[in-house]
């Protein structure tokens, strides 16, 4: 057997072992992207209802709060970045960094300072090599988190929104980036702020702020409720014990969980079908590779034959001569 066969028979038994596991990888993904999807599903109505639930709260107050108000003159908002903790998922925390980076120079170009939160090793890697600081970051559960994940990040971030502004910590806007779960095929990064909410009227405040539309006058305490449409749609009516500035209280922390957990899962779901796809992609081209090896090691192999059968013929034409000439 040559040289160069030995060498063809090597790379193809390589390419082959780790076709299995690339395959592996890409069942180990598409099962649990089935499992993610549900989870999202079933997050997704609370976090919206909440969000509705929050703002009609927030219509029947006239004091200020941290869910709602505007700073005067913003000049600080968190940025929480959700990306993975393993590799091997395609682009998917290449894109959601590149996000969350145009969002970064868009606050900055607005005049605020932005402080970075981070979701997943590959992000944190992404900052701690070109030594950029982080408030904060969070590692371990990218593929799997929990509501107990989503509570243990949103804490700094409620402290700083509703810390006094120009205090250490104090924000003015909170803002998350995450990949959305669109299909199988596609995943979306996008931002979106979280606070202060942006209800109908009283104008948009930058790409992805959160919108709702309540009519004023909703539920305000002691006042008579009115109902409000919305595309046809009776909103919910609401009476507030002790008040809605208590509510308001209550319900900050609920909300801003509730939105980063439905983030976190739709990011899972993302990374998941990512990891998927990449790794179907690899498969794909591992086979492709041992064909084209094998056919290598074929033409090589048949080569080989070729030249023992003609030193074969040769040796036995030189024998042939020489026996012809001892004769005469």
């Amino acid at each position: 057997m040559g040289a160069q066969l030995r060498v063809y028979k090597r790379r193809i038994k390589s390419v082959t072992a780790t076709k299995k596991i690339t395959k592996a990888m890409e069942m180990i993904a598409a099962s649990r992207i089935i499992k993610a999807q549900r989870q999202v599903a079933a997050s997704t109505p609370y976090a919206t209802e909440l969000t509705r639930a929050v703002s009609a709260v927030a219509q029947g107050s006239d004091s200020k709060h941290a869910l709602t108000t505007e700073a005067d003159h913003p000049t600080r908002a968190a940025v929480l970045l959700i990306t993975s903790d393993r590799g091997l998922a395609g682009g998917y925390s290449s894109n959601a960094i590149k996000a969350a980076e145009q969002l970064t120079r868009r606050l900055e170009g607005e005049g605020k300072e932005v402080d970075t939160y981070v979701v997943g090793r590959k992000g944190v890697s992404y900052y701690g090599f070109r030594k950029r600081a982080v408030a904060g970051s969070w590692t371990g559960f990218s593929d799997s988190p929990t509501y107990a994940h989503a509570k243990m990040a949103a804490e700094p971030l409620i402290e700083a929104i509703t810390a006094e502004q120009g205090t250490s910590g104090s924000v003015d806007e909170l803002h998350i980036v995450y990949t959305e779960f669109v299909s199988m095929m596609t995943q979306t990064p996008v931002d979106r702020r979280m606070l202060p909410l942006t209800l109908d009227g009283a104008g948009e405040s930058g790409a992805g702020a959160e919108s709702v539309s309540v009519s004023k006058g909703d539920a305000a305490q002691g006042d008579e409720p009115k109902p409000a449409a919305k595309g046809g749609k009776i909103l919910p009516l609401y009476d507030f014990e002790p008040s809605s500035e208590d509510v308001l209280d209550a319900l900050l922390p609920r909300y801003v969980e509730s939105r980063i957990y439905n983030a976190l899962l739709q990011a899972a779901a993302s990374e998941h079908a990512a990891r998927r796809r990449a790794m179907k992609s690899a498969t794909d081209n591992a086979e492709e590779l041992i064909k084209s090896l094998t056919r290598l090691a074929n033409a090589a192999r048949q080569a080989d034959i070729t030249q023992e059968i003609s030193e074969i013929v040769g040796g036995a034409s030189a024998l042939a001569d020489a026996s012809a000439g001892s004769d005469r």
